[in-house]
């Protein structure tokens, strides 16, 4: 039987982007380094990261505040819609609001992303080989933070909807051997001064 160890999977949505998503705005970029300042102390072995520019960047300035972790793309941390439930598996309240928000995703992003999600989950989550823990950082999108913390929790496939991530906030989940795995932080904007915490929010969710 092979060894396993933990692993400690750290979740963190791009900084604020500009307003065409070319890159991240002034503010993104102070989330970002701030970010990487929280993490200085974690013995991260990789930054993944999605192909689009603000998740790159993220991840760049992320990395200058730490000692030689290696960044990887990923498309699998990309941007996409990781699942398009039937209609049959939402509350009968809220299905068509859901559905509707979903159609207005280009096709391609909903062909696509359901088989990048089963390749993040076998990328990112689970225990390790070895008797190391392993900590990983993916920055990435909200759309796979919540389809990730819905995985972690076990719930619905279609309950990726409505789990949301603020920019540059952190999540933790721990994979460890034998055991169900744990949500361990969630949306964590502790980092980030009160001017730069909930963008990526509607301000009638900010808190």
């Amino acid at each position: 039987m092979s060894v396993q160890a933990a692993r400690y999977l750290y979740l963190a949505r791009h900084g604020e982007a500009t307003a065409d998503e070319s890159g991240l705005s002034e503010d993104g970029r102070r989330q970002a380094g701030l970010l990487g300042e929280r993490l200085r102390g974690v013995p991260l072995a990789a930054v993944h990261h999605g192909p689009l520019a603000r998740a790159e960047e993220t991840a760049r300035l992320v990395g200058e505040r730490l000692d030689g972790v290696p960044l990887r793309c990923s498309a699998a941390a990309g941007d996409y819609i990781p699942y398009v439930p039937r209609r049959e598996e939402l509350p009968a309240e809220s299905a068509d609001a859901m559905l509707d928000r979903l159609a207005r995703f280009p096709a391609k992003e909903r062909e696509q992303g359901p088989g990048l999600a089963r390749e993040a989950l076998g990328l990112f989550t689970g225990p390790v080989d070895g008797d190391e823990p392993r900590h990983e950082l993916v920055v990435t999108h909200a759309f796979l933070v919540g389809w990730l913390v819905r995985d972690a929790l076990d719930a619905p496939r279609w309950r990726w909807l409505g789990i949301n991530q603020a920019n540059a906030a952190l999540t933790v989940v721990r994979y460890a051997p034998g055991r169900p795995s744990s949500v361990l932080l969630f949306n964590d904007t502790g980092h980030l001064p009160a001017e730069l915490r909930w963008t990526g929010f509607p301000p009638e969710l900010r808190v």
